[in-house]
């Protein structure tokens, strides 16, 4: 009996070891099956955000995933390796060709590239053929680049095949004949609708086979054109007009040796003689240097206006500040002594006697000529165009974008960081908000240089205290940082409106967010 009862109790003792074993192991499995589902779940949430960027690479160029988009303030300041994009073949669009259209550019660098993504939109939109933009070599800074010494003429091509037939020169018999002179050759009608390219423009394209526009600048209006159009333009500018591997290069370099140091701010100081000479501003030069600004202002008979009052310009806000006053604004608004400025920038008039406050503000000023050596720079010596290239790509990336004159550069320097910034809000706006949050979103400084000038009077004649004064500074830039924004629209009166490039709102949708896509 008693052996009965002890076998009784091993074979519960037993059964309940077993049940209690299976226990652990179920539990066991449980948890291993949660912990392979979360690992599951958090790879496919991270190659789904890898292949969305790999997706929107074409948008940002070869720094997308190799650097933070310019929305971003990066932690880290180990630059990574610039990857040029292989931009898979799209299909040729078919369409009958109507004839060939020429263009020449003219300006500098920003001028011609916003004319370049005008001129596609209206190549696609009259269904001809374009023959590769040819780049001004006779303005002021007689820069002989040609368009594939800049940008990457095959990638320029192929990237666009799918919206017009681009070609790198006429066909031979149509090459000779506009060789023999016989071409017709016209300045289109500036900030013009569309309709006008489609009335006036390709009836003459379809009766001579070519047409030469031997003026490009602000030749397509920057509003009330239809969304394919604008978004077309977009899909140039930030796509497919990538600069050379070279240039590429080169502003990685740059921006490596800044990163290295920490945040940098790009001080688009546009006071450069040119500069000076057209505007006819001419604060803080002395009579020597009025008189040689003057006498190069009547040199160039395109520079319209000859006789100017710099006082009054000035206080209509419409001169470039001057570094002296440059130093007192990013002073009143605190920005770092220590913080690195780039100058984005050709030679500035009057030298080191114009940069000492500047300078003394702010030691850490440094350009492309000081942070590289002269061998880096030999083959962009006496190529304005390729130097600003390197400027823009550098200003692209740069932790603050501060702009003196709104000039061309500017402006579609603007527009462009804008896009890139939005883009990211777009198709990641959690990722943007917690992000920003903690990394800071990157500013492009758009002084009103009206206001700032009646400000810096009313400091210098002591009407203002400094505190005063930084306060107001402060208060009056608040919202113009470089936010999303509306385009300012003013009928009839393009040259006072809002410039498309500088603010391209219609690619940015945030319904069904397709930012290139034109169809």
């Amino acid at each position: 009996m008693c052996r009965l009862e002890k076998s009784e109790r091993k074979r519960e003792m037993g059964s309940g070891l077993v049940k209690g074993g299976v226990e652990k192991h179920l539990k066991s499995s449980s948890s291993r099956m949660k912990l392979w589902m979360i690992r599951a779940t958090t790879s496919v949430l991270l190659w789904t955000c890898i292949v969305q960027l790999t997706a929107i690479g074409e948008t940002w160029g070869p720094r997308v995933l190799t650097v933070w988009p310019p929305c971003f303030n990066r932690e880290s300041d180990t630059a990574s390796a610039v990857v040029q994009d292989k931009v898979p073949a799209v299909p040729a669009r078919v369409y009958k060709n109507n004839g060939y259209l020429m263009v020449s550019c003219n300006g500098g660098l920003n001028q011609m590239r916003a004319a370049i993504c005008d001129m596609v939109a209206i190549a696609r939109y009259l269904n001809v053929t374009l023959i590769v933009p040819e780049l001004d070599k006779t303005s002021f800074w007689a820069d002989p680049s040609e368009f594939q010494d800049i940008f990457d003429v095959d990638h320029f091509i192929t990237s666009l095949r799918d919206e017009v037939r681009i070609l790198k020169e006429l066909p031979p018999r149509l090459k000779k004949r506009v060789e023999m002179g016989r071409v017709l050759s016209m300045p289109p009608i500036s900030w013009s609708d569309i309709s006008y390219y489609h009335n006036q423009i390709l009836p003459l394209v379809q009766k001579y086979k070519v047409v030469h526009l031997n003026r490009t600048d602000a030749r397509l209006a920057n509003n009330g054109q239809p969304l394919e159009i604008q978004k077309l333009r977009c899909r140039v500018n930030f796509s497919a007009l990538r600069f050379t591997s070279q240039i590429e290069d080169l502003g990685k370099r740059v921006i490596k040796l800044l990163r290295q140091n920490g945040p940098f701010l790009v001080l688009h100081l546009r006071y450069e003689m040119d500069m000076l000479a057209f505007s006819g501003c001419t604060q803080g030069c002395n009579k020597e240097e009025v008189e040689e600004l003057t006498r190069m202002r009547y040199a160039y008979p395109w520079w319209k206006e000859k006789i100017i009052n710099s006082d009054l310009k000035r206080k209509d806000g419409l001169c470039p500040l001057t570094p002296e006053e440059t130093a007192l604004i990013l002073r009143a608004l605190d920005i770092d002594p220590n913080m690195q400025i780039y100058i984005a920038a050709g030679e500035i008039y009057g030298g080191e006697r114009r940069m000492a406050n500047l300078a003394k503000a702010y030691p850490k000023l440094v350009r492309k000529e000081t942070l590289l050596e002269p061998s880096d720079l030999r083959f962009f010596q006496n190529h304005s165009s390729q130097m600003a290239a390197l400027d823009y790509l550098v200003s692209l990336e740069s932790d603050i974008f501060v702009p003196t004159y709104d000039g061309n550069m500017a402006k579609v320097v603007e527009g462009h960081r804008r896009f890139q910034c939005l883009v990211i809000l777009n198709l990641y706006p959690l990722m943007f908000v917690a992000s920003s949050r903690f990394l800071g979103y990157k500013k492009t400084i758009l002084l009103e240089r009206k206001l700032l000038v009646d400000l810096i009077d009313q400091y210098s004649n002591g009407s203002l205290t400094w505190d005063e004064f930084s306060a107001a500074v402060k208060e009056s830039h608040a919202d113009r940082m470089g936010g999303p924004t509306n385009r300012l629209v003013i009928p009839d009166k393009p040259k006072e409106e809002d410039y498309f490039y500088s603010n391209p709102e219609e690619c940015l949708q945030t319904s069904s967010f397709d930012p290139l896509s034109s169809t």
